[in-house]
């Protein structure tokens, strides 16, 4: 049985935890390798009551059908192997309704960007408020009970863009600025930073020099993003993770072992944040 992927920062991955697929079908290497013309993305389980959307994929090295839910997205896909059949695919993922089912309410729920819902910034919750009356697009304040707000002027139907691109221009200035400063205490240079909602890793560093971070890095606190930063700017000397590597880690952020544990114990929450109920 699949284990639901698990998300910590170790290596900066968010790596999946890993799992054994149900099944013992085997397939030989030259079976077809992609999805067919007439056969769907995603099939549906109905399990209590409920009904639940499962994706579909093929793998060329898969030998038996396997289930795994992502946490980040809170997709449930099975992998078939190449010539797996649809039909199959859909006992299987019936047969195992109640594993879906248990799998997806144990992780956090979704915390969408809404009016009244509580949402990190820089590790302080903030409670997102709707000012419709308004001028403005987002603010920070405190109400009159001393509780942070996260003030979003406008109509209703904009809140969650507005809240999602304001998350992300403050975490683009915030991963910029510390990148940039930690370049600077090693003397190397980057061609740019940019920010993106990654679901596989919290930061990337090309053999360019670019830089490339997860948004939701906002929402953690700031020796979190700032070990982030100067873990990916440590890559620009040494592209690996070997004792110099983390020595340079060890200089430019001397708490990063209390980043990583933050992340090992908090990271896959943060992925919750902006989805749908």
């Amino acid at each position: 049985m699949t284990e639901e992927g698990g998300y910590a920062a170790r290596r900066i991955w968010q790596n999946p935890s890993p799992g054994v697929g149900f099944g013992v079908t085997i397939m030989p290497q030259h079976a077809l390798l992609y999805r067919r013309p007439s056969e769907p993305q995603a099939i549906e389980v109905v399990f209590d009551r409920s009904v639940y959307l499962v994706r579909l994929r093929r793998h060329r090295q898969a030998r038996r059908y396997t289930l795994r839910i992502q946490s980040a997205t809170r997709d449930v896909v099975l992998t078939m192997p190449p010539r797996g059949t649809l039909k199959e695919a859909r006992e299987f993922a019936q047969k195992h309704g109640g594993w879906i089912a248990a799998r997806l309410d144990r992780l956090p729920k979704a915390a969408p960007f809404a009016d009244g819902v509580m949402v990190p910034l820089r590790g302080v919750p903030h409670r997102i408020v709707h000012r419709r009356e308004l001028r403005g697009t987002v603010w920070t304040e405190h109400d009159d009970a001393g509780i942070d707000v996260l003030c979003v002027a406008g109509l209703a139907p904009h809140i969650d863009r507005r809240i999602g691109d304001f998350l992300r221009r403050e975490a683009k200035r915030e991963l910029e600025t510390a990148s940039r400063r930690f370049a600077d205490e090693l003397g190397v240079r980057i061609a740019r930073v940019t920010v993106r909602d990654q679901s596989s890793r919290w930061g990337s560093c090309s053999t360019t020099g670019a830089l490339s971070f997860s948004w939701r890095l906002i929402l953690a606190p700031s020796h979190v993003l700032n070990y982030l930063a100067a873990h990916e700017v440590a890559h620009l000397v040494e592209m690996n993770h070997s004792v110099r590597f983390w020595r340079l880690v060890q200089r430019l952020c001397p708490d990063h072992e209390r980043a990583k544990v933050w992340l090992d114990v908090h990271g896959a929450d943060l992925h919750r944040y902006g989805l749908a109920r």
